[in-house]
């Protein structure tokens, strides 16, 4: 028995000691994997490269859709300038008799001198069945032009017709040229200056005025040769501007697709990242835990291997002892004898193993204390190294602080001397703008009233260009008549309409019939004419007449093209200068943003960003923020109080953009921590330090009420009846010092 005893024994405390070895292998395999945060790293670095590379190529495309906007205007200008004028000429164009003007081509620079020397006689045709037209001549020897004088001929391309008047005006200079040369004109010599000064060979001269009509219908001709040039240059720069904008946007969009794939990468690794942190901070309390178990499990096998040794031996023994047993019935008795000793050795074991137990147990607790006494010792000592820097890093402060405090003491004698500096600067400036200001509004004057006599005589110029317009259509409507009549008398009556009186037999001494009568007797006659058929004698006069409808809608639609591309010439203008303000507006409050964010969480970082488009006007707002030692993400994936703060940052951003004499907060400190609320408080305190702005706020935190200058209240004193309560805690702090 004793043997089977010592054997089971034996199995037990090799079983033991195989689990003891296992524990310890577990215990010692608890490791902190460290390749999700390289992960995570190396994601962040590539997400932050990928955002510059994307703000670089937003910033490369909003130069390159301004400079594009930019030609696009610049080309619409033109080419509604162009079609404006195209428009007049083309109406003049249609004209019965086109007048000589618009077959003339003068060098720039010169249009006002041949609007004044030749005047109203351009507004002639040069078709002889015009009633006042220019007649072609053959050259006559003409005296020449005196010394000095050029020829206006040279200047001027245009009809045959104007050579003889053409060759007979010189170009001068200037007016005293005119003056002293004047005198030897020869009759029918004219001299003009390019500003348009006339002296003629009979004495008479006329100074320099507004630009005739003449010449401003000139300079609208040079104008459009101008305009033609230079949409033939705009073209390539606006083709060039459409590529680089086109191949800019491209950019910045494959640019905000890397950026969100790295985001994404970011977004993948930190999450790998928070787990494998999760899974190092279990595994460190498993090691320490492991570190304690393996102490205990040590020390534990090796009592188990000396409790397996002792066995071993006393199982050998007993062997032993069996194989050199005697009579059984001699040694019962001794057996007995024995077994009485073994007891009482057995409890002797038992009472030294539980004291061994006990000094094994008083050795580790007397070594895990001394152990802590260690740490506590180190924790000690780098406290110490700290504070001794920390006393160090504050010595250099304060010199810091006492250099500041000087620089300070010098600086008020300073501003003072360049406020009075400034305020002599202000003060000429204020006259210089005074003077410019009244020279300004002089100007203004004068332009309105030249604005107005230009109006004027464009208004009359355009009345009395419709009135021959319309008399020259009645002209031609009568002769058309007289066409016709002569016409219809030739086929009827197969004579002319002063043939017609003989052709009636009337005598011309005789008083001729009456009216009436011979009108019933036409239409006797209209009415027998009819009967045998419809004629439409009025079928040119109405196509005469639909012709000029369609001239005039046609004219009315070149007015509304043009009226259409300066409406949107005019929506591009409004469009770019809201960018303009939309953008200035919106770098100055995420500007306000990012510096109140820092210090309402007193760090971290955050931006105001513009998506969906690339237009400011049509684009969304999106908030991101990075409260201290957390990931840059968008508002909505913060906590509750974060939100809370990072709201308060965006709000109080806008407020200082454009500031208001008051502003009233309801119940905004609700969501805040009280550590949140005294940053809230100080923030709140500064703005109404360094502005007038007055707060009103509604709350119920014992924080913020501690920090206002004034309290208001209702209380119900008596049930049913409110009472409003007002506490100056200003004064009561006053109060309180005095007493």
């Amino acid at each position: 028995r004793r043997i089977a005893e010592l054997a089971q024994r034996l199995e037990r405390l090799s079983q033991r000691r195989e689990e003891i070895a296992r524990e310890r292998e577990a215990a010692a395999a608890g490791a902190a994997d460290t390749a999700a945060l390289l992960a995570a790293r190396a994601a962040l670095a590539e997400a932050d490269a990928a955002e510059q590379a994307r703000i670089e190529a937003a910033t490369a495309e909003t130069a390159a859709r301004d400079r594009f906007q930019a030609v696009q205007e610049r080309r619409a200008k033109l080419i509604a300038e162009r079609d404006a004028l195209n428009g007049m000429f083309a109406a003049a164009a249609r004209d019965i008799w086109p007048p000589l003007i618009d077959a003339v081509e003068v060098e720039r620079g010169f249009e006002t001198a041949l609007g004044a020397s030749l005047g109203e006689d351009l507004d002639a045709s040069a078709d002889g069945g015009a009633p006042v037209h220019w007649r072609g001549l053959p050259e006559f020897g003409q005296p020449a032009l005196p010394a000095g004088a050029e020829p206006l001929s040279l200047k001027v391309r245009g009809p045959a017709v104007l050579l003889r008047r053409l060759s007979q005006i010189g170009i001068v200079a200037d007016k005293a040229a005119g003056d002293a040369l004047q005198p030897r004109l020869a009759q029918g010599q004219r001299l003009v200056t390019p500003d348009g000064h006339l002296w003629r060979w009979d004495g008479f001269f006329a100074s320099a005025g507004a630009p005739t009509a003449a010449a401003i219908r000139l300079n609208r001709r040079n104008r459009l040769a101008e305009l033609a040039d230079a949409l033939a240059a705009v073209e390539p720069e606006l083709a060039g501007a459409e590529q680089a904008f086109l191949a800019a946007r491209g950019q910045a969009i494959d640019a905000g697709i890397v950026e969100r794939a790295q985001r994404q990468r970011e977004r993948e690794a930190a999450d790998a990242l928070a787990r494998a942190r999760s899974a190092e901070s279990q595994a460190a309390s498993a090691a320490a835990a492991a570190n304690s178990r393996l102490s205990a499990l040590t020390q534990a096998l090796e009592a188990l291997i000396a409790d397996i040794a002792e066995i071993e031996a006393a199982l050998a023994a007993a062997r032993h002892d069996r194989a050199a047993m005697p009579d059984l019935a001699e040694r019962r008795d001794e057996a007995q004898r024995q077994r009485t000793s073994l007891a009482e050795r057995r409890a002797e074991l038992a009472e030294l193993r539980a004291a061994h137990d006990r000094a094994l147990r008083e050795s580790e607790l007397r070594r895990e204390r001394l152990e802590a006494a260690r740490q506590e010792r180190q924790s000690w000592s780098q406290r110490r190294d700290g504070a001794g820097r920390q006393i160090e890093e504050l010595s250099q402060r304060e010199r810091a602080s006492d250099e500041d405090v000087r620089r300070l003491e010098r600086r008020p004698a300073e501003i003072a001397e360049q406020r009075m500096t400034l305020l002599g600067h202000i003060a000429n400036a204020e006259t210089a703008r005074k003077q410019a200001a009244d020279r300004l509004f002089e100007g203004e004057v004068a332009r309105g009233k030249a604005l107005k006599a230009l109006k004027e005589a464009e208004a009359a110029l355009h009345e009395m260009r419709e009135e021959r317009v319309r008399l020259e259509g009645g002209l031609a409507q009568a002769q058309s008549a007289l066409q016709s009549l002569t016409a219809r008398a030739r086929e009827r009556l197969d004579c002319t309409p002063e043939e017609a009186l003989a052709l009636s037999q009337h005598d011309p001494s005789a008083e001729p019939p009456e009216r009436a009568a011979i009108e019933t007797r036409l239409e006797r006659l209209v009415r027998e004419r009819e009967n045998m058929g419809p004629v439409n004698l009025r079928a040119e006069a109405e196509a005469a007449e639909l012709d000029q409808q369609i001239t005039g809608l046609q004219t009315e639609r070149a007015d509304l093209v043009a009226a259409i591309a300066r409406l949107r010439q005019g929506i591009a203008s409004l469009n770019r200068e809201g960018r303009e303000r939309l953008l200035a507006a919106f770098e100055q409050v995420n500007t306000h943003f990012q510096e109140l964010f820092i210090r309402m969480f007193g760090g971290g970082r955050a931006h105001l960003a513009l998506t969906e488009s690339e237009d400011p006007l049509e684009a969304g707002l999106e908030i991101m923020a990075s409260p201290p030692g957390k990931r840059l993400q968008v508002m909505s994936l913060l906590s509750g109080g974060e939100q809370a703060l990072t709201a308060l940052a965006l709000l109080f951003a806008v407020f200082l953009t454009n500031p208001a004499p008051i502003c009233v907060l309801d119940e905004v400190d609700a969501p805040l921590d009280d550590a949140n609320v005294e940053r809230f408080c100080n923030l709140v305190e500064d703005i109404a330090k360094s502005s007038a702005t007055r707060f009103l706020i509604i709350t119920h935190h014992r924080l913020t009420m501690a920090r206002m200058d004034r309290l208001f209240g209702v209380t119900m004193a008596e049930r049913g009846i409110s009472q409003l309560v007002s506490v100056d805690l200003q004064k009561a702090e006053r109060l309180a010092a005095t007493a």
